[in-house]
């Protein structure tokens, strides 16, 4: 199962006439980028610019890589319950393709990520 795949059914929080970037494609460069160490969303829209010439091989970006902002505006929209739902999806698709072989998985909580004002759930950060 390709990641795109796995969050589908994450619905997408945004107003459509305000939408410059695919939800797939700030989920997919998000998740890449927080793998590979990104800490922010600073660090993320950075990943994403170094790694630009890769990400267009698989991602539509039309308006390019997303800005931190915007990276964290969707994020502190999205359904953290949903998301966690099709993560999960996510990883135990890998865990039956590799037959269990899979590099370990840490997890942090993002500190200052919990959204008081809209009873949102604080971010949590996945490394492997």
């Amino acid at each position: 199962m390709e990641l795109r795949d796995a969050f589908q059914d994450l619905i997408d929080p945004r107003i459509e006439r305000n939408k410059r970037h695919s939800l797939a494609d700030i989920l997919i460069l998000t998740i890449c980028a927080f793998i590979c160490g990104a800490n922010t969303w600073t660090e993320v829209e950075e990943f994403g610019h170094a790694k630009r010439d890769w990400f267009k091989t698989f991602l539509a970006l039309p308006n390019g890589i997303p800005s931190h902002d915007t990276l964290g505006r969707v994020f502190a929209r999205l359904d953290p319950a949903g998301f966690r739902q099709c993560f999960i999806t996510w990883m135990d698709a890998v865990t039956q393709v590799t037959q269990g072989e899979v590099v370990a998985i840490d997890g942090k909580t993002l500190r200052r990520s919990y959204d008081r004002a809209g009873a949102k759930s604080a971010m949590h950060r996945v490394s492997a």
